[in-house]
């Protein structure tokens, strides 16, 4: 009942939507987050102690709320624990060290644009190299209209010509690749494993080794207002909620039916960042018919008539 209800084409975008809405208000939240904690936009060290306890945090919720659900503790086994590993190095540890980093040496129109590039990365993954599905022209089509969508969003961003480094795109686009591994290998690893546990124990693995990098490197969290606490705890939430989600939706449809969805992320961060940090700026004309494009790749991708 279950696998096949997740595998119906409205449940699967109702909880992929909910899932980009979720990333999305956390491209405003990391924001706020740092003003509230004070910490710098060029302190990768306090920004690593930062994404470190939101994501060991997100992992705790996750493995709890798994545990209430399943109404038993959910403990890797022995042969489970290097799959925990991997996904943790691609999910959090890269994706998030690159992203970090590289989003300090470049704009935020250019991450944008560069990070959507994961449902390209995720497609061809699990088609040329994992081959867990067939590359079809409505696939390709239905992302190449999706992307199209991303860069009108963008496109008030783009009129000062594009500027590119290695240390700030570079290491955004090498984010993109971790998070597209991460699909494909979420996507494989939970054929026999349960989601969630894969997704909660990556998140605590991955957050202590980031907490430590940054430790290492001089970052400190020192200004705590009850505000930035519960704007920490809103972010874990995020993480846990949202990737558990998108985990269940990967383990029992093809990556590239939810994959797609990811370019909505970028929209609902437009969208939410508009309302609650009042950059007005970031909605304009181009706005609608980016998120029309968005939706029409979407579709083209999930048509029934497809056969892969």
């Amino acid at each position: 009942m279950q696998k096949s209800f997740l595998q119906k084409t409205w449940v699967v975008a109702g909880i992929a939507f909910l899932c980009s809405a979720l990333w999305g208000s956390a491209f405003a939240g990391v924001k706020i987050g740092y003003e509230l904690f004070q910490i710098a936009s060029a302190d990768w060290a306090a920004q690593m102690v930062f994404a470190g306890i939101r994501f060991a945090i997100a992992g705790v919720m996750a493995l709890v709320g798994g545990s209430i659900v399943a109404k038993q503790a959910l403990i890797p086994q022995k042969q489970t624990i290097p799959k925990i590993g991997i996904i943790s190095l691609f999910q959090t540890i890269l994706q998030y060290f690159f992203y970090y980093i590289g989003l300090a040496h470049t704009t935020g129109v250019n991450a944008a644009i560069i990070v959507a590039a994961n449902v390209f990365i995720a497609i061809l993954l699990s088609t040329l190299v994992y081959r867990i599905e067939k590359m079809t022209a409505a696939k390709l089509f239905g992302c190449v209209i999706g992307f199209l969508g991303i860069i009108l969003c963008n496109l008030n961003g783009l009129k000062g010509g594009i500027h590119l480094s290695f240390l700030g795109d570079g290491f955004i686009f090498l984010c993109t690749v971790a998070s597209g591994f991460s699909s494909v290998l979420m996507k494989k690893y939970a054929a026999s494993e349960n989601p969630i546990l894969l997704s909660g124990w990556q998140f605590l693995f991955g957050g202590v080794v980031m907490f430590a990098v940054g430790l290492l490197f001089g970052g400190k969290m020192e200004h705590i207002t009850g505000s930035a606490i519960a704007i920490l705890l809103y972010l874990s939430f995020v993480s846990a909620a949202a990737y558990s989600l998108w985990s269940l939706l990967l383990k029992y449809n093809p990556v590239s039916k939810v994959a797609v969805f990811g370019f909505l992320n970028p929209i609902c961060g437009v969208c939410i960042s508009t309302i609650f940090l009042k950059e007005k700026d970031a909605f304009h004309i181009f706005t609608i018919p980016a998120l029309i494009f968005v939706c029409v790749g979407i579709y083209i991708v999930n048509h029934k008539k497809q056969n892969a």
